[in-house]
């Protein structure tokens, strides 16, 4: 009992200790930045990757004590330190550091495809399939009708006529189905939650990416007749997507028995492999016009499924996401135009907040219908809010297929996301804790059982 009233003095210092060296790092960036202005190059990138992942999981560990997720921590450490705030890393940074997202979301979808066991799917099969179903059914049509009688507000969209609105307004409908597989599996791995809610939002989010995609690229070709003059729908287009589908899921399948060699008979220097996929791999699929998201999702589904090599897949995938996982969200943060999001924040929080009560709602239904437990039944639209780089892709996708939309739609995904993107993963936390599901959760609960746990751990280590 007596090494209890030393914890919080104790935990309280660290955090002041934590606080002095972020601020110092702070104040050596700012220094070094007005020292020499307009340092750019290898040396100025490397410098500020550094400082990113210093001041990111600086920034998590003071943020923890509130409640907060880990990842706020990041985005907020990034956004401090981006060209809007202090400018401790400009633009021309930022955008070089960017190219951490093929290899973050690499081992997102990874990560995602090993954590969709075929006992977890075949067990939360109906829940999962209502729930998608009435997410589809419910959410794309009220944001398509929400997105169109807003467009007065929106300024690339007020001129546009009816039938380009109506246009818009689906593609906007699929976008707002995309979800943050990222934030899911950060907010998871900081918690270490286990449960109900943990395993449904896991399964529901990772087949949800999948959904997303589909959507996207089959709402792509039949807004097109709507918003391009003169532009018609053929039967080619669905069979192009129909190659580009199937010849992911093949060449994922193939990497994946490919990996699970390699695991069995290798097993190190995961790392060098992690990054040959997430920047080489990467640049190939997409050269040869495959989804390098649904690629490296169905590999890591057959690694999991197909082999047995699944859990060490997972733990190789941990190690190297620990480090990347921070750059990525901090160098979100960094990215996050801030004078655009102070343009366009009613526009967004309108669109965003209509899609979180849309998602609320639909998830309540779903829940009730397919006989959820209840904790299932108050929380599962907790992991629904977030999004991140999956939606930038898809949205800047969107913008790519359609240049004469200018740069609007990708500027209101992008303040869209920002707000998704700080709100989300607050609430899924919070729905963890509640649900007694996140361990620290559990173990105020119960701390014995923990502690035991604890024990028999390392005693058989």
């Amino acid at each position: 009992m007596s090494a209890h009233p030393d914890a919080m003095p104790k935990g309280a210092r660290q955090h002041v200790i934590h606080a002095l060296v972020l601020l110092l790092l702070f104040a050596l960036l700012y220094a070094g930045t007005r020292a020499v202005p307009g340092l750019h190059g290898p040396a100025a990138t490397i410098a500020s990757a550094g400082f990113l992942l210093l001041a990111g999981t600086l920034a998590s560990e003071l943020v923890e004590p509130l409640g907060l997720p880990h990842l706020s921590g990041y985005i907020l450490a990034g956004v401090l330190a981006g060209p809007h705030v202090l400018h401790l890393v400009d633009h021309e940074t930022v955008e070089e550091l960017s190219s951490v997202n093929s290899l973050a979301l690499a081992l997102i979808a990874l990560a995602g495809g090993s954590q969709l066991r075929m006992a977890m799917l075949r067990e939360g099969l109906k829940s999962i399939s209502l729930h998608h179903v009435l997410q589809l059914v419910l959410v794309l049509p009220v944001m398509g009708a929400v997105f169109y009688f807003a467009r007065p507000l929106i300024p690339f969209a007020a001129a546009l006529s009816v039938t380009s609105a109506i246009g818009v307004a689906l593609l906007w409908g699929a976008f707002a189905m995309c979800r943050s597989s990222a934030a899911t599996l950060g907010i998871l791995s900081q918690t270490r939650a286990t449960g109900p809610l943990a395993q449904h939002s896991l399964a529901f989010v990772m087949t949800s990416d999948v959904l997303a995609i589909v959507l996207t690229a089959f709402m792509i070709t039949v807004a097109r007749p709507l918003v391009v003059p003169g532009a018609t729908m053929a039967m080619k287009d669905f069979e192009a997507l129909g190659r580009v589908l199937l010849g992911s899921v093949a060449l994922g399948t193939t990497l994946g028995l490919a990996l699970a060699a390699y695991l069995r008979l290798v097993g190190k220097q995961t790392i060098l492999v992690f990054v040959a996929l997430g920047f080489g791999a990467t640049t190939l699929l997409r050269y040869l016009q495959f989804n390098p998201l649904l690629v490296f999702m169905t590999a890591g589904f057959v690694v999991m499924n197909l082999s047995t090599q699944g859990e060490k897949l997972i733990q190789a995938v941990q190690d190297a996401a620990s480090v990347v996982f921070v750059l990525f969200f901090a160098t979100a943060g960094a990215h996050l135009d801030l004078p655009l999001l102070g343009l366009m924040w009613p526009v967004a929080l309108l669109l965003g907040g209509s899609r979180a009560l849309a998602s609320f709602g639909a998830a309540k239904l779903a829940g009730r219908l397919a006989g959820d437990a209840p904790v299932l039944r108050r929380w599962s639209w907790a992991a629904l809010v977030s999004q991140a780089g999956l939606a930038l892709g898809l949205g800047f996708e969107v913008e790519r297929a359609y240049p004469s939309l200018g740069r609007g739609f990708g500027a209101l995904v992008v303040a869209c996301v920002a707000l998704n993107e700080l709100a989300g993963p607050v609430l899924f936390k919070l729905a963890l804790d509640r649900a007694g599901e996140s361990a620290a959760e559990a173990e105020r609960v119960d701390p014995g059982s923990q502690r035991a746990e604890a024990l028999l751990e390392q005693e058989s280590r």
